[in-house]
């Protein structure tokens, strides 16, 4: 073996260093190198798989500093070595990027991204009044959600609204029928009461929802008549409600008889949520009547807080006052003690009495009587406000115009860098070139994890210096082994 050049890299085995093994197909074991093409995973796994358009982030990096975009490359298709002269070269991946389907993922839209560049709006002017529809657009946005949020928190609470609710109270008498020929007895005098009721202004709202039955305005009804006509077990008329109750438009009673009667009609209303009616010293305290819970522990939580009951060392007690402490028989009780407190001083609210005659003068004439009375139903803005936050189709339509928006953002930024690219070109087109050929060298070494440096070995000078010749002879050497050892394997000769 020749004396090694000065300046030829060496091992303190003597072997090539990796880089030279790699570059002139010697391997430890003194079999051929495989040849890395381009069309191999490793070339293309290290490619992004963004936009099919650049090889790797440095490379668009370097598209930015140059002011361009990103151009492939085309290679000119040489044999590598070791490859029979009738084989077919592997396929080349960077012609088939643009061909196979890339799985992209989907961005995460932001506002950042709907922003103009300054030097797009530097070249386009009226590209401000989009700016300031963005800026709107951004106070539009949280003016709706702050509603939003104004509005589920409205909906957590009860919206009522207090409606008239008209009761008529009608009676009709039918006097005896003598029996007809054929017929031994005939029918007796007898009264028929009907209590039925609506809403009042019914007109002004929605005539093509179902209208709420009589009924449902209230949990129980009870009909008392005159003791002393119909006696103790037959004076009473009751109707309650149930969790199987069929809801109806009125009701009815039909009695014997021919004489006045004087009944009381007693009406419970169905509150909800459900109310209570106060203690009568606690209801003077609060000024509250009958209510809901909620509301009666916000009045006394107001009460206490006005007049600054609560402990200022222990802030969970509650210091009462002489009334307070004549209502609740303790001077001092935590927050949490209330709730079962105010279960002894909470009663069902009192029904609505009403006291009707019924008359028997003027035979099958009916007689009217009207009372108002005041009930609570759901407000029909509850409804629109649900609607408002389960509508879906102008939250799609706004997806999709800001997608529209987003797309357009983007195109205008490509647009901006196309347009830097070929200014930079322009203006210094050998200097431009220098550098996106240098910045496309460093790129395709860091994809495909190549040795050593391609951009000199691809140069004649590379191989002329002194260490290429001790290089060709090892090269050689190793080949003419393989073959000698392919031959002992074929004749079965056994070296000693």
């Amino acid at each position: 073996m020749s004396a090694r050049p000065p300046g030829f890299p060496s091992a303190p085995d003597g072997s090539l260093p990796a880089g030279q093994q790699a570059r002139f197909g010697a391997t430890p074991s003194g079999a051929a190198p495989p040849m890395r093409t381009y069309g191999s995973p490793g070339y293309s796994q290290g490619m992004p798989q963004q936009h099919g358009q650049f090889p790797s982030s440095s490379a668009q990096n370097m598209m930015q500093r140059s002011g361009g975009s990103m151009v492939q490359n085309q290679y000119p298709s040489s044999r590598p070595p070791n490859m029979p002269s009738g084989s077919k070269r592997p396929s080349d991946s960077r012609g088939a990027v643009s061909n196979r389907p890339i799985k992209s993922a989907k961005k995460k839209k932001r506002m950042a991204d709907k922003i103009l560049p300054w030097k797009v709006r530097d070249l386009v002017p009226e590209s401000q009044a989009y700016m300031d529809l963005l800026a709107f657009e951004r106070k539009l946005d949280a003016t709706i959600m702050r509603k939003r949020l104004d509005i589920q928190e409205a909906l957590k609470r009860p919206l009522k609204q207090k409606r008239k609710l008209r009761i008529f109270i009608s009676n009709t008498y039918f006097p005896a029928k003598e029996a007809a020929e054929g017929e031994t007895d005939g029918s007796g005098s007898s009264w028929e009461l009907r209590v039925e009721g609506k809403l009042l202004d019914e007109t002004k709202t929605d005539t093509s929802k179902t209208k709420r039955k009589f009924s449902s305005f209230f949990k129980s009804l009870v009909i008392e008549l005159d003791k002393d006509l119909y006696g103790p077990d037959n004076h009473l008329v009751e109707w309650h409600r149930t969790a199987t109750t069929q809801e109806t438009d009125g009701f009815q009673v039909k009695r014997p008889g021919d004489k006045n009667v004087r009944c009381t009609i007693l009406l419970l209303l169905d509150y909800q949520p459900p109310q209570f009616k106060l203690d009568s010293r606690l209801a003077r305290l609060l000024g509250v009547h009958t209510q809901s819970r909620p509301v009666i522990t916000q009045a006394l939580w107001q009460y206490v807080k006005h007049n600054k009951l609560q402990d200022q060392s222990e802030r969970e007690y509650v210091n009462c006052d002489r009334y307070l402490e004549q209502i609740f028989q303790c001077s001092r009780m935590k927050f949490a003690e209330i709730p079962h407190r105010l279960n002894s001083l909470l009663h069902p609210p009192d029904p609505i009495v009403i006291n009707h005659n019924i008359s028997v003068e003027g035979a099958e004439q009916k007689k009217t009587a009207c009372y108002d009375i005041e009930v609570e139903v759901d407000d029909t803005l509850k409804t629109q406000m649900n609607n408002f936050l389960l509508s879906t189709a102008s939250q799609l339509e706004i997806q999709t115009l800001d997608n529209k928006v987003h797309e357009t953002v983007e195109l205008i930024n490509q647009y901006k860098i196309n347009r830097e690219f070929f200014l930079s070109f322009a203006r210094d087109p050998q200097q431009f070139i220098n550098k996106w050929l240098v910045s496309q060298n460093r790129d395709l070494k860091t994809i495909t994890d190549v040795v050593g440096n391609p951009e000199e070995e691809r140069r004649s000078e590379f191989y002329q210096q002194g260490w290429a010749h001790e290089a060709v002879n090892r090269y050689f050497y190793t080949k003419v082994q393989q073959k000698r050892a392919e031959l002992e394997q074929v004749l079965g000769i056994r070296n000693n």
